[in-house]
This record gives structure tokens, sequence and C-alpha cells, in this order.
């Protein structure tokens, strides 16, 4: 369509306004557009980005259709409209969206590229690696592809040339260039340097510092503490079982606790939980994160916790704004967010020995950072080895954390423990038919009967816990350690035997053995782990007495005293209210 001068320069003046997350004013001028050229299709997909920036989710998916209706072969109203029906949780609608975009331009990466994260979110990595590799066709160059390709192949542990395409993702993240999500190196590189330089790339390119609130000042005369909990995983969730008991002991007389829910939850029993253990209940999924800082900044909330960091579903744009004259990264994130409206991370001193890769300040606790529900239900049911798919006899080894943590060189270590260890078996999560299947063949590549790997299915919490105790020694993954299935472990007296690695997620499981007085299980090399692992396998007294120290320690030692922990962050909480962002 044609369109005379100056709406055009009225179109780019809105767009520059755009541009720079000014939404209401380019809300309005993308309106005046469309008021002198109603068919303008353009407009109206500029008009439905303001409207989605704004928050105002229905009115900007009327737009997008708008769009598509004025220019049927017009790709991009579908590829913005998939992100807002994903964010609203409707993966199917968002794919067919997609779909119709590459359809109509299939040349276009972003189409292809967008395409491939909704398939990863929605549990299809090996369409989500096509849909990746078709991008980087297009554009050798499209942000993220390389990592958010290769953690996709992670996911069913397709290991074709890792070892190169790992040194080329390192060598382009020293370079500066933005070729992976932070989130993705947990799992692949082990560098909290080069964790640092993706995690700030990251974020100054999707989250910059926003100040269209203002600055935001320590509100003054609390009698107690204001703290906000942000997480999109009020629910049965790893992070929502951690999280539910430390709600619950919060001091009252000392500390207000507003839980702010992110996303759509799951109204299951740990939901319910968690809104009974809170002071306030607020449901923002559906507001703009401005409005989120905004609401934030009215209730006076004094210290806002983000429980999600970078991970899927973050919503890290409501901590840009300054939620909180102090926000804090913790838990779910197992590493810096390279944010600097992000004041300070909590640790250990074992999971961060060096700050220096930080861009938070780190405030450790006495203890292990992580905290432990101390109210886990374990099934009172009695699985046999038969109902489990494990042999009568023999050893069983055991893994169950998810698939993608398996690295090749951690596998040819479980196979050498495997070929030492006559009888024994591995048992492993089954997350999917093509990860075991993949996981079968490199056993057989490494001269292990695909029958010596046991899979287990996906079963309800308190089973799962249940079901671990036919379990001998449970072998941690490097360089992304066992954290909530550690302590999950250690919960039900299932030994763990870990190799810390150099960034935090590596070195998780460290911490949880230091805690409960377990230093012996850890491993300083991979050398030691694979003989401390054959050692305890054949040596059954050693093993019995490790298992007699480990519950005689359930109860004594820090890792599941509730009490203390939340006594000692709160301890944290305090100096970090009294002396502000700067520590």
């Amino acid at each position: 369509m044609n369109i005379t001068r100056d709406i055009a320069v009225l179109f780019e003046k809105g767009i520059a306004a755009l541009n720079v997350g000014q939404y209401a004013p380019a809300a309005e001028i993308f309106t005046q557009v469309l008021a002198r050229v109603p068919a303008f299709a353009p407009g109206h997909n500029a008009l439905g980005l303001a409207l989605a920036g704004l928050g105002r989710t229905a009115d900007a998916l009327a737009s997008y259709d708008a769009a598509a209706r004025a220019d049927p072969s017009f790709a991009a109203p579908y590829i913005n409209g998939a992100t807002l029906v994903r964010d609203l949780g409707r993966l199917d609608a968002a794919l067919a969206s997609l779909d119709k975009a590459v359809a109509l331009e299939p040349g276009d990466p972003a189409g292809h590229g967008n395409r491939g994260s909704l398939l990863m979110e929605m549990g299809r990595p090996a369409a989500a690696v096509a849909s990746f590799d078709r991008a980087l066709a297009l554009n050798p160059a499209f942000p993220y592809a390389p990592g958010l390709r290769l953690i996709n192949k992670a996911y069913t542990c397709d290991w074709s040339a890792i070892d190169q395409e790992l040194a080329d993702l390192a060598d382009k993240i020293g370079r500066g260039e933005p070729v992976a999500p932070p989130w993705t190196l947990l799992a692949l590189i082990d560098s909290p340097e080069l964790q640092r330089k993706a995690a700030e790339a990251w974020v100054a390119a999707k989250f910059p510092t926003n100040t269209d609130l203002g600055p935001v000042a320590k509100y003054p005369n609390h009698e107690r503490i204001k703290v906000g909990y942000y997480c999109a995983d009020f629910h049965r969730h790893p992070t929502g079982h951690l999280i539910a008991g430390l709600f619950e002991r919060h001091d009252r007389s000392k500390f207000e606790v507003i839980a702010f829910s992110l996303r759509p939850v799951r109204d299951d029993d740990m939901h319910k939980r968690i809104v009974a253990a809170v002071d306030r209940f607020i449901d923002v999924r559906d507001r703009s994160d401005k409005d989120v800082a905004a609401l934030s900044r009215t209730l006076e909330i004094d210290i806002a916790v983000d429980l999600n960091g970078l991970i899927t579903n973050n919503r890290m744009g409501i901590f840009s704004y300054r939620a909180a004259p102090i926000q804090v990264n913790y838990l779910a994130y197992p590493g810096t967010m390279g944010a600097p409206f992000m004041d300070y991370i909590l640790a250990d001193n074992t999971v961060i020995p060096d700050p220096a890769f930080y861009t938070e300040r780190v405030v450790r606790l006495p203890d292990c950072y992580q905290v432990n529900d101390a109210q886990r239900q374990v099934a009172d049911r009695r699985f046999t080895r038969a109902e489990l798919g494990l042999p009568e006899t023999g050893f069983v080894f055991c893994c169950f954390n998810n698939n993608f943590k398996i690295t090749p060189r951690l596998f040819d270590v479980w196979m050498r423990i495997l070929r030492a260890v006559d009888g024994s078996v591995l048992w492993l999560i089954e997350d999917s038919a093509a990860a075991a299947a993949n996981l079968c063949r490199e056993a057989e590549g490494r001269g292990i009967d695909r029958g010596r790997l046991v899979f287990a299915p996906r079963m309800p919490q308190e089973d799962h816990l249940a079901r671990q105790t036919a379990a001998d020694l449970f072998l941690d993954t490097l360089p992304y350690n066992a954290h909530t299935t550690g302590s999950d472990a250690l919960w039900v007296g299932l030994p763990l035997l870990t190799c810390p690695g150099e960034s935090f997620a590596a070195r998780v499981a460290a911490s949880l053995l230091q805690t409960m007085g377990l230093p012996e299980l850890i491993a300083p090399t991979l050398v030691e782990y694979e003989a401390l692992a054959i050692t305890l396998a054949k040596d059954p007294g050693r093993l019995a007495e490790t298992k007699w120290k480990l519950m005689h320690n359930r109860t004594s030692s820090p890792l599941f005293d509730l009490e203390r922990f939340t006594r000692d962050i709160e301890a944290a909480y305090a100096p970090m209210y009294e002396n502000g962002p700067a520590g």
C-alpha cells in the first residue's frame, strides 16, 4: 500500500517511540495513522506491539488480527501474536500462528527461530533443532540460535559434533557475540566468566534499565520489612516445593511476605499451601512488567526477590523498572543475572568461592544457600525392584537429574564404572524416548549392553521419593549438578556422589553435602569420582556406614533445619534493608 509522505513520517515517529519503550505515545501515534489509513497493515501490527508493551493483551491481539486481515500475506502479525498467546499458555495456538508465518515468509529466519523456541517449550526438542537449523541456514548470525540449538540437542542426548560446537560457542561468547541465552550455558560450559559475559549481553539487549518510573528510595517507617517474592512457579514445581516452608516460617513480627505470581499456575495442593502461607498472593500474569513494578512501588515493597532469574518464563522486565529499592537474585537461577539493577545474590561459600564473576553483591548464608522444605512427603508404598524394572540383584547406580545434564565426558565415566562393577545397572529418569534411545546407543558404543540402562518414567513426587530407596548410590552430573534432585535424594537417605566444577551450577551438590556433614562424598576430580563410585559399590560395609551417617545427619545438620535457615535468610535481608543497594 502506498501512503503519503506525512503519514510515513508520522509512522516512523511512532516506531522510534516504540523502539525506546515509550508505548503509550507510540500507541497514540499509530492510532492517528490508522485513523487516516485504516487498511495500513504495518500500522495495525505496530499498534499491537505498543499495546502489548502496555499490557493490553486482548487489544494487542485484536490489532494483529486487523493487520492480518488488511494484508493476508503479512507474516509479522502472526509472529507477534504467537508471542502473546504463548505467554497466555496457549502453546498450540501459538504454534499454529508461527506455522502460518513460516508458510507466508519461509525465507524469514525470525519465524523459524521463534518456532524453535516455542517447540522447545512444548517439549519437542528434535523439532526445535530443525527450526533453529533453518534459521541459521538463512542467517548464520541469527541471535542466540546456536546456544538454543545446542541445548535442544542436549535434551535428547544428541552429542554429534558436540566438542567442536561447544568450542565455537565459547569462542563467540568470549568475543561478545549474541550466540546463546545465558541459561543454556549452565549445562553446556562450566565457565563463570563466560556465563557472566553471556548474561550481561543478554540483559543489555533484552532488558535495559528503564527509568520511566523514576528512582525509588527506601520507604520510611515500616514496622515490618516488606519482602516481595516474584515467581512463575507457585505450584508443584521444584521452586514451589523448596520455597513453601520458608513462607510459612517467616517471622511475621518483622517481615510481611507478598507473593507475585508471574505466569499461569496449576491449582494444586502446593499452590494452595503457598497461597495460605503468605500475607498476600497477587496474580499479575496479565499485567505488564511496568505495571507490576508500579504496583510493587504502590505496595512499598522493600526487598524484591526474583525466584526465577534468567530461566524460561522469567519476567526480568519488572526488575528493569526497579520494583523495589533492593532487588535480589535467589534460588532458581544458579549464576549471575548480569543485570545492573539486581543488587544482591544469595549464595554460600561453596557455590560462589570467587565473587569476581558476579555483577550482584554476593551475600553468603552461613550454611547451604538452598532452602529445603522439611515437609517432603514420601509415599508409604514400598516398590519392589521388579515393579521398577530393576534386576533382583546387583548394585543400582542412579541419576534422577534431567537428561540434558548428562554430558559425553561424564557418560564415559559412568560406563567405566558399570564395566568395573559386575551386575550393576544405571537407573536414569526418562525424559523422552529419543533421549533414552540415544543414551542406549551411546552405551553400546562404549561396550556396555543397553540392558544395563534402566529408565524410570516420571511419577508424582511422593512416589518418586519412595522409589529412590531402591537405589544404592546417586551419581551426580557435571557441570550442572543435582539441585532439588540432590536434596530429594539426601532426604530419603540415598547417598549422593558429586564432583564440583567452577560455576555456581556445578557446585550446588557439594554445598548440599558440606552442609549435611558428608564431605567425603565430594570428589575433587572425575578420576577420584570414578574411583570412589567403584569403591562404594564393592565395599558394602563402607556404603552402609555412609548411609547410616546420612540418615543420622538428616535430622541434625542444618540442611533440613528450616527454622534455622529462615532466621539466616532474615538476618541477610535486614542489612540489605538498612544499607541499601550499595551494601
